[in-house]
């Protein structure tokens, strides 16, 4: 592995300190609690209501394609303001009413209109993650990337964690307002999130300057890739997972329990791919296990008889998928100096958003023609498609002794 030296800490690491970590860290983990906490409830939401597994993808895959078409333009945006803060306040507010949408009863255009005002939020992540990059000297994004992919997984686990319960001891709408109090709580405390002076002269954004970025080796394997990792996890947990849990008989309260068998591992291994495993095995050799495991036990998934067996290829499933996803992050912004970053990082979430949409979307067809098995094996086929690349970019890399570190 190509070895860098150490960077002296920049401006914006030495003017923060740890309570503004403390602030960003709250913040960050109400904003991804609204965006999650109705997510294992949504399929069976709209099944109960009688609608088809193929509507139910567009339902779902309608969060990725709005990512597809806003998170660009907000990293240019960012970038072009020098501000990530008004984007987190955003982010909060439009996650606050995609909750709200939710609850509107009668047509399915409703929770439509709420998936697609989730991707306006979610789209915001961007100024998230380089706004947190800043906290930190220039050589450590990955590192940084490391401790943020925790914070999302945790807000995740959080508000996904809640959903079974409150729709088991309540009704599914308290699910959807439990969203909507953790966006109001986290808008409050966006205010206060400190945004630290980067100290570059910015020129403006010019078609040259974006074509630097997207002709940026690294930026295009690893957007790729999470192209990739992205469908799989709209398939799967973040999908049909759910629908399959109740086939085998799961309530709401079970759900719960296939949500922390998956986002425990994945919250954990997020912490330490980064810091740990990366550096003693190797990026590209934690992505390519990552993702032969994770297509291994998405083929498993229909396969499960019991609620037992499902939540062990849950485990497994959500190991493996905390093994690229924090690596993945930090490659996409590691080239680019503080000026460029969030543009790249807009450029690499925009484009991963296909894999959020795609995902669901094929795979809602495919399970309304072969049942929920066609659909897994689908996200099965894209894992193994992934591990190739993966082994492919490797090597190349080795050859040529530079681009991703092995």
């Amino acid at each position: 592995m190509q070895t860098q030296p150490a960077a002296a800490p920049n401006r914006a690491s030495i003017a923060t300190g740890r309570a503004d970590h403390v602030i960003f860290i709250a913040v960050t983990l109400l904003y991804w609690s609204t965006l999650y906490v109705y997510v294992p409830i949504l399929p069976p939401f709209m099944s109960e209501s009688g609608h088809s597994a193929a509507l139910i993808g567009i339902v779902l895959g309608s969060y990725g394609l709005t990512q597809m078409l806003v998170r660009f333009p907000l990293g240019l945006l960012s970038d072009k303001l020098n501000k990530r803060k008004p984007f987190l306040i955003l982010g909060l507010l439009t996650g606050a009413l995609s909750c709200l949408l939710f609850t509107v009863p009668g047509s399915w255009l409703w929770p439509l209109a709420g998936r697609i005002m989730s991707g306006v939020s979610a789209s915001a992540w961007v100024a998230f993650t380089v706004l947190y990059a800043a906290y930190f000297a220039n050589g450590e994004a990955t590192r940084a990337m490391s401790n943020i992919s925790f914070m999302t997984v945790a807000g995740q686990l959080f508000g996904m964690t809640l959903s079974g319960w409150l729709a088991g001891a309540y009704s599914w709408n308290a699910a959807f307002i439990a969203g909507i109090v953790f966006g109001v709580i986290g808008l409050a405390l966006a205010f206060a999130v400190k945004e630290p002076k980067e100290g570059v002269a910015r020129a403006p954004i010019s078609l040259a300057f974006l074509g630097e970025i997207v002709r940026e080796r690294t930026l295009v394997q690893v957007s790729t890739l999470s192209i990739l990792a992205h469908g799989i996890l709209f398939i799967t947990m973040f999908g049909f997972t759910p629908l399959q849990a109740t086939e085998l008989g799961a309530d709401k309260g079970e759900l719960t329990l296939i949500v922390i068998a998956f986002m425990v591992p994945h919250a954990l291994v997020s912490l330490i791919t980064g810091r740990y495993l990366a550096p003693r095995f190797g990026i590209w050799n934690v992505i390519a296990v990552g993702f032969a495991f994770s297509a291994l036990f998405t083929i498993a998934i229909p396969y499960s008889p019991t609620l037992g067996l499902l939540g062990l290829t849950q485990a497994f499933n959500g190991f493996a998928q905390g093994l690229y996803f924090p690596l993945l992050l930090g490659l996409a912004i590691q080239p680019f100096e503080p000026a460029k970053r969030a543009t790249a990082m807009g450029f690499y979430q925009a484009v991963y958003s296909a894999g959020m949409f795609a995902g669901p979307f094929i795979a809602g067809f495919i399970s309304d023609r072969f049942g929920l098995k066609g659909g897994f094996w689908l996200g099965g086929a894209i894992g193994l498609a992934a591990l190739l690349l993966t082994l492919w970019w490797k090597r190349a890399a080795l050859r040529e002794h530079g681009g991703i570190p092995r």
